[in-house]
């Protein structure tokens, strides 16, 4: 159970305009992440401004960005972040495969799985998270397949799933109905 309540639409007639712009963006849900962090009007617009533009609105491709999010979310323990887009629409609209998907954890002995671009991306991303500093080696490899403007926004993203994760987990964010007979 989230440690902060999570907010019932139809109980807060004064959060219907910002609810039903949430739920725009989001597929017609009002899912679990937004009705958390509405406690705070201003984070929860914020936070869907900004995710949306490093979900959506980059240069990365939808496999890159799939990626990113999963592997972080892997990373950090993140379950909820993990059964929403592991198995789901988001990895197969990505063009991911189920094989990749369920490689995720174990990437690094995963030779055929990945492009030379997805596991230079996957060491990115574990450098991120795990030390934080990038060896020069892991950023020569990214820089190998993506231009400046693409690196910002790798980067970025990566970022910005890492307190996407952090914070799901620190307030014990429930997961989705829907979601939870998902195997991640």
């Amino acid at each position: 159970m989230a440690r902060i309540p999570l907010i019932n639409e139809t109980e807060h007639p004064e959060l219907a305009e910002l609810i039903a712009h949430l739920k725009s963006e989001r597929g017609g849900k009002f899912i679990n992440l937004y009705r958390l962090l509405i406690n705070s009007p201003v984070i929860a617009s914020a936070w869907l401004d900004f995710n949306s533009a490093v979900r959506f609105q980059t240069t990365l491709d939808a496999g890159t960005r799939e990626l990113v999010i999963l592997r972080v979310s892997i990373l950090t323990g993140a379950e909820y972040q993990v059964r929403i887009h592991g198995g789901s629409a988001y990895t197969k609209a990505a063009g991911l495969s189920a094989a990749q998907v369920d490689a995720l954890r174990d990437w690094e002995k995963s030779n055929d799985t990945f492009s030379a671009l997805q596991r230079a991306v996957l060491a990115y991303v574990d450098a991120m998270t795990k030390t934080i500093e990038v060896p020069d080696d892991v950023y020569a490899a990214v820089a190998a397949h993506f231009n400046a403007r693409q690196i910002l926004e790798l980067t970025v993203l990566c970022g910005a799933y890492n307190m996407h994760t952090r914070v799901a987990r620190a307030l014990q964010l429930d997961i989705e109905p829907s979601a939870q007979s998902r195997e991640p």
